[in-house]
């Protein structure tokens, strides 16, 4: 006979308190939780269904993949940037400015999560907020005169540097080897055989130059001047 004891009695499944609906949001949720609190690489749906006390499989009701999941994690950090859409009254800022900023803001989130930057390279975000994020940059197009065409092939273009620049930044060496490997290369650019290579050798001290906000300034210019510049409709 099973003796009970008295200062640990059975608890009735009835008397315990009943979980909350599980829901897309909710898991989308847990997963920025266990984001912010233990990196990308603990965000499984194993991880998330332990943390919502609920089994693997009843997360494929609402979620497809691991990749959707990811997409999913992007779309809500893009939330705070696309709480103010497009370009506010308020500010002064010609239009060329703030769709700098925008792209910046864009790219940092990115910065913070470097394997969801790679996850974004091979896969076509669709969430509301990165929705709100292309929205606003088609307005800002508009706002500086880019004909309809351009804005709409320029605009993946303009978010594509962004992206790549973070993938390139989101190897797992520490800061420090990365300056150390840039300063190895920078003399070995200097140092180079001018024979062999005469325009690197020419052109070396240009090739080092610069830091990367000035060169990420630069290259937005170099893509807005030549999405101004594009046909106003697609090549036959």
């Amino acid at each position: 006979m099973t003796s009970i004891d008295p200062a640990n009695p059975p608890r009735s499944r009835r008397e315990r308190p009943a979980k909350p609906a599980l829901t897309r949001q909710g898991i989308i949720d847990a997963a920025l939780a266990i984001l912010r609190d233990e990196g990308l690489n603990k965000v499984t749906m194993r991880r998330i269904s332990t943390a919502l006390d609920t089994g693997p499989a009843s997360l494929y009701v609402y979620v497809r993949d691991t990749e959707d999941l990811h997409a999913q994690i992007l779309d809500a950090l893009l939330g705070p940037l696309s709480a103010r859409p497009g370009a506010p009254d308020d500010q002064p800022h010609p239009w060329r400015d703030r769709l700098k900023a925008l792209l910046t803001g864009y790219r940092n989130v990115l910065f913070a999560h470097p394997e969801i930057a790679r996850m974004a390279l091979s896969t076509q975000p669709s969430g509301p907020n990165y929705m709100a994020l292309v929205e606003a940059l088609l307005a800002l197009l508009a706002e500086g005169g880019v004909a309809d065409h351009a804005a709409a092939w320029g605009v993946d273009l303009l978010l594509l540097y962004p992206t790549a620049i973070a993938v390139e930044h989101s190897g797992p060496k520490q800061a420090s080897r990365k300056a150390q490997d840039f300063s190895a290369l920078a003399a070995k650019v200097l140092a180079i055989d001018a024979m062999r290579f005469p325009h690197v050798a020419r052109l070396s001290a240009d090739l080092m130059s610069g830091d990367g906000a000035a060169r990420s300034d630069w290259a937005l210019d170099v893509l807005l001047d030549g999405i101004l510049a594009a046909p106003s409709r697609a090549p036959r």
